[in-house]
């Protein structure tokens, strides 16, 4: 039987690195990579390029894709300057572009008729309206990467469509958890990046920190399993062992558990239907001692209720909240404005919608330019307020 062939768009970031573990450990004859994406990270791509000899490697930036083009020179390997380029050689397409970057990913593997491993959450969240449909096309597959909805599409593997009572979507409560809006006031960037359970890069660790991760995530979760708002609920669970459940018209409930192992739901996206051999996340029972779940606090975690509310909204609001997010969370990044402030950055774009319904991709990116847009203006007024105006050049 031949090895499936693997495209890995994202191939620098945790997705994309872990990924290529799943890969080493399973062996060439069951996986064979013949595609690699990345933004403009040379010696990484040119390293994995130079091991997995993919055929295709698209790099995005250009000055970097010169740059592994030459270092890649005589080695047969096509460099191109499109993720969606990475799609046509694959039967498998692992999307773990970080933002809405990897839309066109996405989009291109669901037209293809491909299975798509699907890291990055913007695509659903931004742009359902446009991706739904595409998953209709013959052999294309969306099995979910992120934990909770990897977890959550193996739980519903227990009972039909009719059966799901709800959903409910485990948070570990970030590095914050307990904490109150004044503590966090004054919290640095290297504490919001010291996630307690995972290792993930830091756009998405930020997010975990204000919750905006889980509230993305429920988003996800209505669009990927076509489940009402109010049936998906969310559990603050420390130890991120349960990684979410689905309860049933009997009241059952079924729960995914293994140790915090991102290469878990890889490995069960690149197998599908099938399990892979290799045992990522396995539990020592004898060691677990204790499970813990609470309520989300949604006063301190503003966040997580705005994406309830934008989701509610439908048609572009997801977009707008997704891309003012992005804008706000760069920002505090770059040290301009406080962990706080990412929420007002977010609730004050979201404030203007202007309820529009996308039709097309065309009307995604329109979308999020102009969600990016105000929320620059957002972010300006705020920096103003703090700082004082800028003073003109």
């Amino acid at each position: 039987m031949a090895p499936v062939r693997v495209a890995v768009a994202g191939s620098s970031g945790s997705i994309g690195t872990q990924t290529l573990d799943v890969v080493r450990a399973e062996g060439a004859d069951r996986y064979r990579v013949v595609a690699l994406g990345v933004s403009s990270s040379v010696d990484v791509a040119v390293a994995q390029a130079r091991e997995f000899r993919p055929e295709v490697v698209a790099v995005t930036d250009p000055t970097a894709r010169a740059r592994v083009a030459a270092e890649l020179t005589g080695l047969g390997i096509e460099v191109v300057a499109e993720l969606a380029d990475l799609v046509a050689p694959a039967d498998v397409v692992i999307n773990g572009v970080v933002g809405f970057a990897g839309l066109p990913v996405t989009i291109e593997s669901l037209r293809a008729g491909k299975r798509l491993g699907l890291a990055n959450k913007e695509s659903l969240i931004a742009a359902g309206p446009v991706v739904q449909p595409l998953r209709a096309t013959p052999g294309a597959e969306l099995v979910p990467v992120d934990s909770e909805h990897c977890a959550v599409h193996q739980c519903l593997r227990s009972g039909a469509s009719h059966e799901i009572a709800r959903i409910v979507l485990t948070a570990s409560g970030g590095p914050f958890r307990g904490r109150t809006a004044g503590e966090l006031a004054t919290v640095t960037v290297e504490q919001a990046l010291a996630h307690p359970t995972w290792a993930m890069g830091p756009k998405i660790t930020v997010d975990s920190s204000t919750l905006m991760n889980k509230g993305l995530e429920v988003i996800e979760a209505h669009e990927l399993f076509g489940v009402a708002y109010d049936d998906i609920e969310v559990v603050v669970h420390p130890q991120s062992v349960v990684h979410s459940m689905a309860e049933f018209t009997d009241g059952s409930t079924i729960a995914q558990l293994s140790l915090p192992d991102m290469r878990l739901p890889i490995g069960y996206a690149l197998g599908y239907p099938a399990r892979i051999a290799t045992p990522f996340g396995r539990i020592d029972w004898s060691a677990l001692r204790r499970l813990d779940f609470e309520p989300p606090d949604t006063t301190t975690f503003r966040c997580l209720g705005l994406a309830y509310a934008a989701g509610r909204a439908g048609g572009t609001a997801p977009a707008w909240l997704s891309a003012a997010n992005e804008v706000a969370v760069d920002a505090f990044l770059a040290g301009l404005i406080s962990w706080n402030q990412i929420a007002d950055v977010s609730v004050a774009t979201l404030d203007t919608h202007d309820g529009s319904t996308p039709g097309t991709v065309e009307d995604v990116i329109a979308a999020d330019a102009e969600a990016r847009r105000r929320a620059v203006e957002h972010l300006q007024r705020i920096t103003d307020q703090t700082n004082g105006p800028t003073p003109p050049p």
